[in-house]
């Protein structure tokens, strides 16, 4: 069943309407047949279906190293290159400082051993000293993939450049902020200048001149409400940034802390990449914040054992956990919920309105009008992804790809429906002098107040405003959203479903690109 009857062919008997009979024919195999398909498969989202059924093992040859035992045969120090590898940058950097060359080795190997200590050193000042050189790409954070190319162009050390960077502090803990900003005036001091957009306290601080944007998000921004050093900022009292800096505005510490329901879940033995044989026991019923320096070891807790443990037990998935030995109380749970910082959707056509279920309880409104009737119009109708209601000159999409040889792709507003999506007789119909293009651009704020007697449509609204998604519009393209904005549209999608109260919700990083006001 697994592996296929390879040339061996096999008796099938069918039974039909037009009559029954039996053939010979060989059978692919279960596993054959979903490698053939992963391999042969153009889209992204069925290949990640298919990995669902796959998981990585170490190679029994090599042990990972991925190399020939002739080549993990050269050693320098006693290491190997995939031991060196290995190795943390802290310990790389101990290791290559403490190395006992002869007076040969030592004139050969000058200049590479100059190489090696300035780029372990560019890696450490930007606080990375946890990381191990032989880290895969994709596991890192925004945050660290970010200051990897920091390190690099420090390295480069290039004069007279303009440097943009965009929220660099992502993910880091105040003890490694030090570093990063140590490592941006020294790109400073070699004579570049930077601009670094950012929510961070400590950078504003340390910022020679601050730009505030403001006052509010979205279409309630747009203007300059005060620029200078922080002092300036701190000034203004029509800054939202300038109160908080001041401290006219602050987050209040709660007074009193909640009790918990005295049920607790238990990990025992956690030991995945650095976590050193722990046993951890989390009380339910609480909002817990788990913390603690860059690298230490909270993802590999919390996302890797805790999550995909509970995912396999309370919603029958078929994920491989960290390395540990049980978890205890999961059935005082009844499912777990992972609200990450992943895309929405992959394409323009995913929205707020359409992940959140918003969408569909929109078009059934419409098509419950008097117009919509008499014209025999169903929710359908009021769909861009399918046809009828949807202009058929852009597929409703509402814009057309011009493919650029040799040059980015360019997009244009289809001429037809002028970016509406909607045919002419679709945009016919209204709600409260509204139609369907009119609702899609509304800001959620505007919706709200709009549709504040359709407790369904409401709802949903609400809580998007609740979580500080006010600004956004319902129809707002998914690709345009921030990883901190997709992450609270699917918090703001599992707060308006009615909880029976037994959820574990785990969040990472939740207010990354969230200014303190938010």
């Amino acid at each position: 069943i697994l592996y296929g009857t390879g040339d061996e062919k096999i008796k099938v008997t069918y039974e039909h309407s037009y009559g029954d009979g039996t053939y010979l024919t060989s059978f692919e195999g279960i596993i054959n047949n979903l490698e053939r398909r992963y391999k042969e498969t153009t889209s992204d989202w069925v290949r990640m279906d298919l990995e669902s059924y796959m998981s990585n093992n170490t190679c029994p040859e090599c042990k990972g190293a991925r190399l020939k035992k002739e080549v993990l045969a050269v050693t320098v120090g006693g290491k190997n290159i995939d031991e060196t590898t290995h190795l943390t940058i802290e310990k790389a950097n101990e290791f290559f400082n403490c190395l006992k060359l002869s007076e040969k080795q030592t004139v050969i190997s000058h200049q590479v051993f100059k190489e090696i200590k300035d780029r372990l050193g560019f890696l450490t000042n930007v606080g990375l000293d946890y990381l191990t050189l032989s880290r895969s790409a994709g596991s890192l954070s925004g945050g660290e993939a970010q200051r990897i190319r920091l390190a690099t162009q420090i390295g480069s050390s290039l004069v007279g450049v303009l440097y943009v960077l965009d929220e660099p502090s992502i993910g880091l803990h105040q003890k490694d902020n030090a570093k990063l900003l140590s490592a941006l005036k020294k790109l400073r001091d070699l004579g570049n200048t930077l601009i670094v957009v950012e929510h961070d306290e400590d950078t504003m601080y340390a910022a020679d001149y601050i730009v505030d944007i403001g006052p509010g998000a979205g279409i309630n921004g747009g203007k300059i409400m005060a620029q200078g050093d922080v002092n300036d900022i701190k000034r203004c009292t029509a800054s939202e940034t300038g109160l908080y800096l001041s401290g006219k505005k602050k987050i209040e510490v709660p007074e009193e802390r909640r009790k918990g329901n005295g049920d607790y879940l238990t990990v025992i033995g956690a030991r995945e990449n650095n976590l050193k044989n722990l046993t951890v026991q989390i009380p339910l019923g609480l909002f817990i914040c788990v913390t603690g320096v860059s690298g230490s070891g909270k993802s590999s807790l919390v996302n890797e054992i805790m999550y995909k443990s509970l995912a396999n037990k309370l919603n029958g998935a078929k994920k491989k956990p960290g390395a540990h030995d049980d978890i205890e109380g999961f059935d005082k749970l009844n499912k777990v919920i992972n609200i990450d910082q992943s895309p929405i959707g992959r394409t323009p056509r995913s929205n707020p309105a359409t992940y959140t279920g918003l969408f569909g309880e929109i078009r059934s409104l419409f098509a419950s009008t008097n117009e919509a009737k008499m014209r025999g119009y169903l929710p359908g109708r009021f769909s861009f992804n399918v046809r009828g209601g949807r202009c058929e000159a852009c597929d409703g999409d509402g814009i057309l790809k011009i493919e650029m040889h040799f040059l980015p792709d360019v997009y244009v507003p289809c001429e037809v429906c002028k970016g509406k999506r909607y045919n002419r007789e679709t945009l016919e119909v209204h709600y409260k002098g509204k139609n369907i293009d009119n609702v899609l651009n509304m800001t959620v704020d505007e919706g709200a107040e709009f549709f504040e007697n359709v407790p369904r449509i409401y709802r949903k609204l609400k809580t998007l405003q609740e979580v500080g998604l006010g600004y956004i519009r319902i129809g707002q393209p998914s690709t345009t959203l921030s990883g901190g904005e997709a992450q609270r549209v699917k918090l703001a999608t599992e707060l308006s479903k009615h909880s029976a109260g037994k959820t574990i919700y785990i969040l990472d990083e939740p207010t990354t690109g969230l200014h303190t006001a938010d």
